[in-house]
């Protein structure tokens, strides 16, 4: 068997690389990198990876403990197509050289420890996750808030607010009506097509690409499902892939989840099974054809379904994109083929595609952080035999107001999903997979950064309810 470091230099030598970038992501979704000449990269560089400061990544190390080690994954190695000059970029893992451990607030390293526990429980061997991650593409955006001015403003071919530009041709996609439009209206079919072709120079498999139900350039590609561990990796290549085609292009991508007022929002549905010894412990007798162990795991995902949207929602735009009226999961239920549920069962025709969808989360945040949460309470439901209620198949949206009140909801904004994480956040713990040191930076980012500064800040629609009084 050929020794993996001896591949990837010959790799590097035979490919002519000119640069190797060492990726890694902080705790809330951004990925950063550090790029080398190829020329410095020795057995060493692979083998025990390279220091940097710990201290300048957000919610990390103090300044006294500031060294870290950053070891690339030799496995995850992939081409970057939009650099000029040869690169070869790994995904990395953070080690703690005080203690020689995987640092316990990496976000791909608390992935790698819930699939670690998943073994250790005997629940299974694998976990396998597709996500579909949506997307806005504008043709231009502007942004600003200061003590005494606050807007934004979305350019867009698409948006039906452009209809009177001077450049304006008409195919305008109206709020909510752009589900796989034909061009002219869809304007970015050539430029999903070629993100599609960039992921597969990244070894990233396309499925499928479409326009999506928003107005404004909503989007989404599917890519092909995976171990948990390489999915995560999967969706940051195609977040690089998606704002960097675009940039490109002239263009500007967000995976916000609700830039639109009153158009759908973009989530991130995530498809997930778990495996034992190749087989899927997910498929069986019961309803929709699951095992009763895939129904006590969407009985754990919906006992947790409000404190792991600190994860899976982690943004205070993600619950603007969390209400009624906008295809989006509001109430934590399950049922087959039923969109409306925050957990669907996809219809499938064989027993190795069977799964469980869960509807709720978004991109705005850490995918491994999201995925690893999803299976600790998939765990934490198959040990304690969590019984998720009788399905429910129906249009939720449309129930009767008695029946409605009897369905727990997801939360409403991130400060309820705090609370609901300070009063149930134990399953998260077991097997040390997520640490309190790690959740109590996490939680005091988002408050200190995210929650207190929108809090003090008037809302420009403020000014007009409110400024006549």
């Amino acid at each position: 068997m050929e020794n993996p470091i001896q591949k990837t230099l010959e790799r590097i030598r035979s490919e002519k690389v000119q640069f190797v970038n060492l990726q890694f992501s902080d705790l809330f979704g951004t990925v950063h990198q550090v790029s080398i000449p190829a020329s410095s990269v020795t057995k060493d560089t692979l083998a025990e990876g390279i220091p940097f400061d710990g201290s300048s990544i957000r919610a990390w190390q103090s300044i006294e403990k500031s060294d870290m080690i950053l070891k690339p994954d030799l496995e995850s190695a992939f081409s970057d197509p939009f650099r000029q000059q040869k690169t070869l970029c790994f995904f990395s893992n953070i080690f703690d050289p005080r203690t020689g451990q995987r640092y316990e607030r990496d976000p791909r390293s608390i992935l790698l420890n819930a699939l670690d526990y998943l073994k250790s429980t005997g629940i299974g061997t694998l976990a396998y996750i597709g996500a579909e991650p949506e997307f806005f593409v504008f043709d231009g955006i502007r942004y600003n808030s200061e003590k005494h001015f606050s807007c934004y403003e979305i350019a867009s071919r698409e948006g039906p607010w452009s209809s009177m530009d001077e450049d304006s041709l008409g195919h305008k996609i109206e709020h909510k009506s752009g589900y796989l439009p034909l061009p002219p209206m869809d304007t970015l079919i050539d430029l999903r097509a070629e993100v599609c072709s960039h992921l597969q120079t990244m070894n990233v498999t396309p499925e499928i690409h479409h326009h999506e139900v928003a107005s404004g350039g909503q989007s989404e590609i599917g890519t092909r499902f995976n171990t948990a561990l390489i999915t995560g990796d999967n969706i940051n290549k195609l977040k690089y892939a998606v704002k960097n085609t675009a940039a490109q292009h002239g263009k500007s991508a967000t995976f916000m989840p609700k830039p639109i007022f009153e158009d759908n929002g973009s989530g991130m549905h995530v498809h997930i099974s778990l495996w034992k010894d190749n087989v899927n412990i997910f498929h069986g007798d019961k309803y929709s054809s699951l095992s009763e162990t895939a129904l006590y795991a969407i009985g754990g995902i919906l006992r947790h379904g409000k404190a792991i949207q600190i994860f899976t929602n982690p943004t205070i735009n993600s619950y603007r994109r969390l209400l009624p009226g906008y295809e989006a999961p509001v109430k934590l239920a399950y049922s087959a083929t039923n969109r409306s549920a925050a957990i669907r069962i996809p219809y499938s025709s064989d027993s190795k595609s069977r799964r469980i969808e869960f509807r709720c989360p978004d991109a705005s945040g850490s995918t491994y952080l999201t995925f690893a949460a999803i299976i600790m309470a998939a765990i934490d439901g198959i040990k304690n035999r969590i019984d998720p209620g009788q399905p429910i198949d129906k249009n939720l949206y449309n129930l009767p107001p008695e029946e409605l009140q009897k369905l727990q909801s997801t939360s409403h904004d991130l400060s309820e999903a705090i609370t609901a994480f300070y009063n149930d956040q134990e399953w998260l713990k077991a097997g040390s997979v997520f640490t309190d040191t790690m959740l109590n930076a996490y939680i005091a980012y988002k408050q200190e950064f995210e929650i207190e500064p929108i809090k003090l800040r008037p809302n420009p629609y403020e000014f007009s309810l409110y400024y006549h009084v």
